[in-house]
């Protein structure tokens, strides 16, 4: 594969080839077109290679040593063991983005199995605790609880759409012009928007719920201060052209939120430990 005139050309045959470029020989490379190279783009890609290996061997260590939970608990050991088929299928999809050249829907399928990654690894945090129980709460306090964690699931994949329009924008008006990036904003961006304000009120009401009913669960004020950072965030997105780190802040505070959300879940919903861990 060569670089010409900023486009990617594929040779034909395999020949040796000299300083002349003779077009018979070559033909467009189609899987991708990253023929300018970009030194962000470029490090970032390659950080998130390392960390999503980094992370493949801790999951393959942690399966290996829960084989020594089988008899005990075997939920811990077939949890861990899938653990390292998502992680191999969430590196596999990350290929897909790439040579996809970033599409949406991939973009949003990748993001939404890393999530379940998260909360399969969350559940065994919870499972391989010493001790735990089902902390007693009230149905329509759990139920809002699955509400909020539903919410979030979908503003989350809505903003991975709306993270690919705002690209769309620098590809057109250039990364310099960030005022320009939301100056018309799509019928999808006032869906996220909305969204917004209602997980925000569905969460401030979790929060009341919980201080007046006294269950004294945790998570609960963690949750409030991750909704509002994410509303900060989006706000200074908007109204003050994408300062520096705004939108990697309010992906990974959408995140820590489902993380914290799931948790949440497991507390109220698990049944109260049988047989406890070593």
């Amino acid at each position: 594969v060569i670089i010409i005139e900023e486009t990617l050309q594929l040779a034909k045959t395999d020949f040796t080839t000299s300083f002349s470029y003779k077009a018979e020989n070559w033909e467009a490379y189609t899987k991708h077109n990253y023929a300018k190279f970009n030194v962000w783009h470029t490090w970032i890609e390659y950080i998130n290679r390392l960390l999503g290996a980094l992370s493949g061997l801790a999951i393959l260590v942690m399966a290996g040593l829960s084989i020594r939970e089988w008899k005990r608990q075997k939920s811990i050991t077939l949890l861990s063991i899938l653990s390292v088929f998502l992680i191999g299928f969430q590196g596999w999809l990350g290929a897909v983005v790439v040579y996809s050249e970033l599409a949406p829907v991939k973009i949003t399928i990748h993001m939404v199995m890393a999530l379940v990654i998260v909360a399969v690894l969350l559940y065994l945090l919870y499972l391989s605790q010493s001790k735990y129980e089902r902390q007693k709460t009230d149905l329509p306090f759990k139920n809002v609880l699955v509400l909020a964690l539903l919410l979030s699931l979908i503003q989350i994949i809505l903003g991975t759409q709306v993270r690919q329009l705002v690209d769309d924008a620098v590809a057109t008006f250039g990364y310099e012009n960030k005022s320009a990036w939301m100056a018309n904003p799509t019928l999808l961006f006032y869906v996220h928007r909305t969204f917004s304000i209602v997980i925000t009120l569905v969460v401030i009401f979790i929060w009341y719920r919980n201080r007046s009913k006294k269950y004294e669960l945790w998570g609960i004020t963690p949750m409030l201060a991750l909704v509002l950072g994410e509303a900060f965030t989006g706000i200074a997105m908007y109204y003050f052209d994408f300062p520096v780190l705004s939108q990697p802040l309010h992906l990974v505070l959408a995140s820590l939120l489902f993380g914290v959300q799931f948790y949440l879940i497991l507390q109220v919903f698990v049944h109260q430990k049988t047989t406890e861990l070593s």
